[in-house]
């Protein structure tokens, strides 16, 4: 038997996006997960044009799997000095940790450039190149193509794990979570697979994941936080926004649906405007604490289980807009 096997066909990105603010700019935002697919983390691109003094940067948004600020500075072009200056004001003023730069072709000076700010930021920050390209099979719609052509090395990933292992309350616990998540992706990625993107496991006792609710405005989490007797599991949403009233908003429209939210879950979440912040929660609880290794697989199964239950329960209600 004759298998028809397309192949790809290389098309020029410009005909796909011939504005890079009136089209590949507002295409991103609404497309962050082919970002995130190409840099291997959970993020969200919330604002685009956001303003910094007399400049306007290209997208805002936030790196989930290291909770941090995410900038993306965007070039249909080849790159040059004038981008490579605005992509490090925009990272300097908006205190930016993971940093993308994104053109149709990289110059050698700039990939050496990206790879030097790296080597300058360390654990610090994080700084990205990332060609845009587009390819098509037969006649088929256009797909992107993101070439990651410089990145963060290992030497930097170490170091922000040894770092926030020896800097926090955390300290001697943080190869362990690093380890745990690791685990804890691979299995999830092997049963959801569209859940995260991120290929590291961080060094901290929670780790982010998206929601469906685009704008930055929640998204899931899985922890081990304190708790009155000790250490214990958490899964929840988390809702968080620079505005408490838009907060508020979400959160008491999701707390009017409670019942239903409860009866679909299986069981009564915890819901908690968290009024010292400006952010809540709904949540689920368990028993469990990091040391304990032999559990680890364990609670990894509650995790996952308890993301699938919050997620049936909730995504529904998250993409509904607000009457």
């Amino acid at each position: 038997m004759t298998v028809d096997v397309g192949r790809l066909m290389p098309v020029d990105a410009r005909l796909v996006w011939p504005s890079e603010a009136g089209d590949f700019t507002p295409w991103l935002r609404e497309n962050a997960d082919a970002l995130a697919d190409a840099l291997g983390i959970d993020l969200e691109l919330t604002v685009i044009e956001h303003q910094v003094g007399p400049f306007f940067l290209d997208v805002l948004g936030r790196d989930l799997t290291n909770e941090s600020v995410l900038v993306v500075e965007n070039q249909l072009t080849q790159t040059d000095h004038d981008h490579l200056g605005k992509l490090i004001t925009y990272a300097a003023n908006t205190d930016a940790a993971t940093v993308a730069w994104m053109a149709i072709s990289f110059r050698e000076e700039h990939r050496q450039a990206i790879a030097f700010l790296n080597d300058l930021g360390g654990e610090k920050a994080r700084f990205y190149g990332v060609e845009i390209a587009a390819v098509r099979i037969g006649t088929s719609a256009p797909a992107p193509l993101f070439k990651v052509i410089a990145q963060p090395n290992d030497f930097h990933a170490q170091a922000s794990v040894a770092a926030k292992a020896t800097a926090t309350e955390l300290s001697g616990k943080g190869a362990l979570y690093a380890v745990f998540w690791e685990r804890f992706l691979e299995r999830l990625r092997a049963s959801h697979p569209g859940w995260s993107r991120a290929r590291k496991g961080p060094a901290d006792n929670w780790l982010s994941l998206p929601s469906p609710l685009k704008g930055g405005l929640s998204y899931y989490s899985v922890s081990f936080p304190r708790g009155p007797s000790g250490q214990q599991l958490r899964c929840e949403l988390y809702i968080d926004s620079p505005d408490p009233i838009t907060v508020d908003d979400r959160f008491n429209d999701l707390y009017e649906h409670r019942e239903d939210v409860d009866t679909a879950f299986g069981a009564p979440l915890t819901w908690e405007p968290l009024e010292s912040r400006r952010a809540s929660r709904i949540a689920a609880y368990g028993a469990g604490d990091i040391t304990d290794a032999e559990k680890h697989d364990e609670y990894i199964e509650w995790f996952i289980l308890n993301l699938e239950r919050l997620r049936g329960a909730l995504d529904s209600h998250l993409v509904r807009p607000l009457i």
